[in-house]
């Protein structure tokens, strides 16, 4: 029996993820073809840091070398960007002409940085910092020149900032808002961060814009202006102000797309032989960005791929475990609170410790912890599961441990029923 096509239109973490989940499912049913527009096979992107530091090399994070594709009969073409999609004859071409039929064909296009919308921004020098070509820009560059600028204070800029300050730079970071990573924690562990990273020789301009990049007539950056006027030197600017799902592709093909390529609980697009998978998806109304969610869809994509159709998407609880610099931080739920939740916080400076747990009705809504993590997963689980805990209010800041030493049980409030309702 003929195998059906199917196609995949990117090679990153998602994509090829969803690829290993029907292979567990449905070895033999597909004949794959996967484009990459970049010339290198599946790489964790979230490790790129490690690689800018100097820390880790590019083939360490490879995740699925080409002995991988071609063990499972993959037809994997890298260094070819696709720029249409015929889906009445459902056929892909990609820029070098070539092409491939498909029966089902999987968007994995990914996003693409936002370039600030300022004169200068594209001068020599400035860049983005999305994949392995930009760090080994920012790694070069690092050798030759001193004055680094990253503009944005959200993840992937204090890494970048990090790793060039490793490597030698004087590094500002610009952010418009009032504190580092607002989207993952709360103002005082963003105070706590910067400190750290001040201490470290990265200085940082907040509540700053960005009016301009100025090059002198020399036609590479060397300089950042300011809205209020002020100037520092740059020879080196990257952009990490956000990323913006990549929907081009689905556009020009007909398919429906608001911030991200429009899917269902199946992962499926308007056209029910085309899904679409990880950081282009908008599925019911978000666009995920984070590992977890994007792992969590392709696991269902593959289930429907393999014609099973027994697994949803139902969307995915939040929770941020990063480790920014060596910091520990962790965030979940409505970290933030308001007027109709109460807030219990831990602060030790000395140690470099803050805890925030938010929360509402005696449940455990939120929570922000900076430096101590580890009941992060635990406090996920209680989230999750909506459990009472008036029962245990004085020893919830102190976690899991705290609490079962105490001998404490409250309604539900277990490690494994919290696990079961998760």
């Amino acid at each position: 029996m003929n195998k059906l096509k199917l196609v995949m239109v990117g090679n990153g973490m998602a994509g090829v993820r969803t690829l290993e989940e029907l292979l567990k499912l449905a070895p033999d049913l597909y004949e794959i073809t996967v484009f990459g527009a970049e010339p290198h096979p599946n790489y964790n992107r979230i490790l790129l840091s490690p690689v800018l530091a100097g820390e880790q090399s590019f083939d360490d994070i490879v995740l699925n070398g080409l002995d991988w594709y071609e063990q499972h009969g993959i037809d994997l073409r890298l260094g070819r960007k696709v720029v249409s999609i015929d889906r009445k004859k459902r056929v892909v071409i990609a820029d070098d002409g070539s092409s491939a039929q498909y029966d089902r064909l999987i968007l994995a296009t990914g996003s693409n940085p936002f370039i600030l919308p300022v004169p200068g921004n594209r001068l020599e020098g400035v860049i983005a910092y999305r994949d392995i070509a930009d760090t080994e820009q920012m790694m070069q560059a690092a050798r030759t020149h001193s004055h680094a600028v990253v503009i944005g204070g959200g993840l992937l800029g204090l890494e970048a900032a990090n790793g060039l300050r490793q490597r030698g730079m004087d590094v500002t970071v610009v952010h418009l808002a009032d504190w580092l990573l607002e989207r993952q924690l709360d103002k005082t562990a963003g105070e706590l961060l910067k400190q750290a990273l001040e201490a470290r020789g990265i200085r940082f301009r907040l509540s700053e814009q960005t009016d301009e990049l100025l090059d002198y007539g020399t036609g590479r950056v060397c300089a950042v202006q300011f809205k209020g006027g002020d100037v520092i030197p740059a020879d080196l600017v990257v952009m990490a102000a956000g990323v913006r799902p990549n929907t081009e592709l689905a556009e020009k093909a007909g398919i429906p797309c608001n911030r991200g390529i429009q899917v269902d609980d199946c992962l499926q697009t308007y056209d029910p032989r085309v899904y679409a998978v990880g950081e282009c998806a908008n599925h019911r109304g978000i666009a995920y960005g984070l590992v977890a969610p994007l792992f969590e869809q392709a696991k269902v994509c593959a289930n429907h791929l393999a014609m099973l159709g027994t697994a949803r998407y139902q969307g995915s609880v939040i929770s941020t475990k990063l480790k920014v610099t060596g910091i520990d931080l962790f965030s979940a739920g409505d970290f933030m609170g308001g007027d109709d939740t109460e807030t219990i916080t831990l602060s030790d400076p000395i140690g470099s410790v803050y805890k925030k747990l938010v929360i509402k009705d005696d449940v455990l809504v939120g929570g922000c912890l900076y430096g101590d993590t580890l009941d992060g997963s635990w406090y996920f689980q209680q989230i999750c599961g909506g459990a009472d805990i008036s029962g245990v209010r004085d020893h919830l800041m102190f976690g899991k441990a705290s609490i079962e030493a105490a001998g404490i049980r409250a309604a539900g409030l277990s490690a494994s029923e919290g696990a079961a309702r998760a």
